[in-house]
């Protein structure tokens, strides 16, 4: 073939838009009216295989939505929907209805979606009802990720979504292929205990899920109880980030029991959630019986002693595949105790710390520690404290002042701890 019809034969396929996706990504597109989109309309025409839209980071109006519903109709093979933030600036009114225009298209074309993705968009249990009848439809029989996270949902959002779950997965079972979510993600949407318990309900019955992330929810231990029941359903669990919800012992040991059944789990994520002592050390037992593959483990912020953050170290010691394990902000400064006591050598340790930051060079050879801002926040927590010892902080704060580069990759937190050695020594 000559190369004149190569070029030729690449321009047709160019203006036929055969590949697989669309993206107006971030382009901050302000849609209003059918002249606004008539260009991204005419593209999604003319790609003849779409498989993948991406319109998130733009702002779509009602009339916007109808025109690109109507492109949407005759594609059949369409299945991941990225959706996200694409309503900033409209009346609430205004997301109902442009959401039920797109899920009617999908519903028209016989899709079957994959992903669905409307995160970030402040739609409310309103957003929710839009969505409603595509959710239950067989357009969502095939569904395995949905991504609601930040939407304001609400209880009644909440309870919405789980029903409209319940019926997708009661109506695809009677079709011979039950729905097989396997990522739930719905953070900071204000579900509460009612709209946790509700989803609880309907993630039991499908069963299929692998990763589940409900971060910031107002959930309490009735939720957490109900979540953690659920749980137990899904043995192909992989993730599960509850962060910043309200366990307390009784959602901690509930929990705790739920994991017991898993042998897949590669993440926790419960930082954030009051899990306390007692909770702690329910947990520790589920991890000495099970948790095989256990990757990373956060309980950060959950008030849990030094004895029982030790009773959690030691179960996760012989974890083979252990990455990471976050105890940050619970109940025990080290230092204190090392401090206090009348054998720590307090100059030698604070030598070692700046050879180990690269403020000071040893005098032996020793392995490079790479240093992390976490590092330096916890340090500038300890000079704070009224353990720390004036003159300690006054030398280390003059190696910081002529050392600092070393530490520039930390620049933040390299100033921080500095500003607080200050106000130690000035105090």
């Amino acid at each position: 073939m000559a190369s004149q019809d190569i070029a030729q034969l690449t321009e047709a396929l160019a203006k036929t838009h055969v590949g697989e996706e669309l993206s107006y990504r971030g382009q901050g597109l302000k849609l209003d009216d059918k002249q606004s989109v008539e260009g991204i309309a005419r593209e999604i025409e003319q790609c003849k295989y779409l498989k993948a839209l991406r319109l998130e980071g733009n702002t779509i109006g009602v009339e916007a939505a109808r025109v690109i519903a109507k492109a949407l109709e005759s594609k059949k093979e369409l299945q991941r929907c990225h959706w996200s933030d694409m309503f900033t600036g409209r009346l609430r009114s205004e997301i109902p209805p442009a959401l039920k225009s797109l899920g009617n298209a999908l519903m028209t074309s016989g899709t079957r979606l994959t992903e669905l993705d409307l995160s970030d968009n402040a739609f409310g249990p309103d957003g929710i009802k839009g969505i409603e009848v595509l959710l239950k439809s067989p357009a969502c029989h095939t569904l395995q990720e949905l991504r609601l996270n930040n939407c304001g949902m609400g209880i009644g959002g909440g309870i919405i979504l789980a029903s409209a779950l319940a019926e997708c997965y009661k109506q695809s079972s009677v079709a011979g292929s039950p729905l097989k979510l396997k990522v739930f993600i719905a953070g900071r949407n204000r579900l509460e205990n009612d709209g946790a318990i509700a989803l609880a309900h309907s993630f039991q019955m499908i069963g299929s899920l692998e990763e589940v992330h409900m971060p910031q929810n107002g959930i309490n231990h009735p939720g957490i109880t109900a979540l953690a029941t659920a749980m137990q359903h899904s043995l192909n669990l992989r993730v599960l980030n509850l962060n910043d919800n309200t366990f307390t012992k009784r959602g901690a040991v509930a929990m705790a029991q739920a994991l017991r059944h898993l042998r897949n789990v590669q993440v926790i994520n419960f930082g954030d959630c009051l899990v306390r002592s007692e909770g702690a050390i329910a947990i520790a037992a589920a991890l000495r019986e099970g948790l095989p593959i256990l990757k990373e483990l956060n309980l950060s912020f959950g008030e849990i002693s030094e004895a029982a953050a030790l009773v959690v170290a030691t179960a996760v010691r012989d974890k083979a595949d252990l990455q990471k394990l976050d105890l940050n902000g619970n109940f025990y400064t080290l230092l204190r105790k090392a401090f206090s006591s009348p054998h720590f050598q307090s100059y030698i340790f604070v030598s070692s710390l700046m050879v180990n930051l690269g403020l000071l060079k040893g005098e032996e050879k020793m392995k490079k520690v790479c240093v992390l801002p976490g590092h330096l926040i916890v340090l500038e927590h300890c000079v704070g404290q009224d353990y720390f010892p004036v003159d300690l902080a006054d030398v280390l704060e003059i190696f910081l002042t002529r050392n600092g580069k070393v530490l520039e990759s930390c620049s933040s937190a390299r100033d921080a701890l500095k500003t607080a050695l200050e106000k130690r020594i000035t105090a």
